[in-house]
C-alpha cells in the first residue's frame, strides 16, 4: 500500500489517494461520459464549418481552433484518465514519470489553446460591434488571423515544456503541504493570474457589447457582416427592441456565467492556497473538473446561438431535411422552425 506521498504524486489528475474504489469508478465514468460527449461536439463544430460556406467566417475559424484544442483534452487525455481511474494504485502506469509527463503535456497543450480561443473569439466580436466595419476589415484580414490562431499554439507549446508541474496538480497541488515544491506552487499562482487577466479582458469584450447593443439597436442591424449570426444572440433584432436587448443580455450573461464557473473555482483555490493555506483535496479535485469540462461544453457554449449552425447540423444529422423538404403542412412546421 503506497503513502499519502507517493499515491498523490502518481494518481490521475482528480483521483485523491484516499478515494475509495467507488469514487473512482464514478470519476472514470464522469470522464468517460465528458471524453464522448466532447469528442463528438468538437468534431461536429469543425465538420459543419469546413463543410459548410456560410459558417467560414473569422469568428468561427477562431472557434475551430479552440475546437481542435479540446480535442486534445476530450478525446486524447480525459479517456486515458477514465481507464487510469480503474487501474489498482500501485499500477506501473500510474508510476512512470514519463507518461505523466505526456498526460500533463497533452491537458497543458489544448487547455492553454482553448483559454487563448476564448479571448480571440471575443476580442473580434467586441471589433465587429464597436468598431468601424473599415477598422475590423485591416485588423482581420486572412493573414492576420492566421497570425493570431498560430501565435495561440505557439505560445502554448513554449509553456508546456517550461511548466513541467504546472499541468499535474496530482504531484503539485495534492501533495501535503510539508512535500509542495515552492517553485509548483508560484507557478500555480502565475497560472491563476494569467487566467484572471484573461477573463477580465474577455468579460471587458461581452460587457462592451452587451453596452453598445442595448444602446444602438440600429447599430447591429445596419452591420451587413455573416459574422453577426455567429454571435451568442440573434444579429437580427425581433420586432419589440426592449425584447431584443433583453434577449442579448441574457445569451451573453449566460456565456460569461459557463465560462466563470469553469475557470474561476481553480483561480481562487490556486491563490487562497498560496497566500493562505492548500485548499482541501476535494475542492481541488472539483475545481480541476470544471475547467476541463469546459473542453466539452465550449462547442454547444457557441453555436447554440447561432441560426447558421443549426440549419447546418439539421441538414447533416439523420432526418435533418424532413421538415425542409415537406413544407406543406404548415401548422406541423411552425412550431418546428421556430
Amino acid at each position: 500500500m503506497p503513502n499519502a506521498s507517493s499515491w498523490s504524486a502518481s494518481s490521475p489528475l482528480l483521483l485523491l489517494w484516499e478515494d475509495s474504489s467507488g469514487t473512482r469508478i464514478f470519476l472514470s465514468l464522469l470522464y468517460a461520459v465528458l471524453a464522448i460527449s466532447g469528442t463528438l461536439s468538437n468534431v461536429m463544430v469543425i465538420y459543419l464549418v469546413f463543410s459548410f460556406k456560410k459558417l467560414q467566417t473569422t469568428s468561427n475559424a477562431f472557434i475551430v481552433n479552440g475546437c481542435a484544442a479540446d480535442l486534445s483534452v476530450c478525446a486524447l487525455w480525459m479517456p486515458q484518465e477514465a481507464v487510469l481511474g480503474l487501474l489498482p494504485p500501485n499500477s506501473s502506469s500510474l508510476r512512470s514519470a514519463e507518461y505523466r509527463l505526456l498526460r500533463g503535456g497533452l491537458l497543458g497543450l489544448g487547455l492553454t489553446v482553448s483559454l487563448a480561443s476564448h479571448l480571440l473569439v471575443a476580442f473580434n466580436r467586441y471589433v465587429l460591434i464597436t468598431k468601424l466595419p473599415s477598422v475590423y476589415q485591416a485588423l482581420y484580414q486572412r493573414r492576420h488571423t492566421g497570425c493570431m490562431i498560430g501565435l495561440s499554439w505557439a505560445l502554448a507549446l513554449l509553456l508546456v515544456p517550461l511548466l513541467p508541474g504546472l499541468w499535474t496538480p496530482g504531484s503539485a497541488q495534492q501533495s501535503p503541504p510539508r512535500q509542495t515544491d515552492g517553485g509548483s506552487r508560484y507557478t500555480a499562482l502565475l497560472l491563476a493570474l494569467a487566467v484572471l487577466g484573461q477573463t477580465a479582458l474577455l468579460l471587458h469584450c461581452y460587457l462592451g457589447i452587451v453596452r453598445r447593443v442595448r444602446g444602438s439597436a440600429k447599430r447591429v442591424s445596419v452591420l451587413n457582416f455573416h459574422l453577426l449570426h455567429q454571435l451568442p444572440f440573434p444579429a437580427a433584432p425581433p420586432p419589440p427592441r426592449r425584447a431584443q436587448r433583453r434577449l442579448s443580455s441574457v445569451s451573453v450573461l449566460l456565456l460569461c456565467c459557463v465560462f466563470l464557473l469553469g475557470t474561476q473555482p481553480l483561480v481562487w483555490v490556486s491563490i487562497l492556497g498560496f497566500f493562505l493555506r492548500p485548499a482541501p483535496p476535494a475542492l481541488q479535485a472539483a475545481s480541476w473538473l470544471l475547467l476541463c469540462s469546459l473542453s466539452a461544453l465550449n462547442p454547444l457554449l457557441y453555436t447554440w446561438r447561432s441560426e447558421e449552425f443549426r440549419r447546418a447540423a439539421r441538414s447533416v444529422l439523420p432526418r435533418g431535411e424532413g421538415p425542409a423538404a415537406a413544407p406543406r403542412p404548415a401548422t406541423a412546421a411552425g412550431p418546428a422552425a421556430a
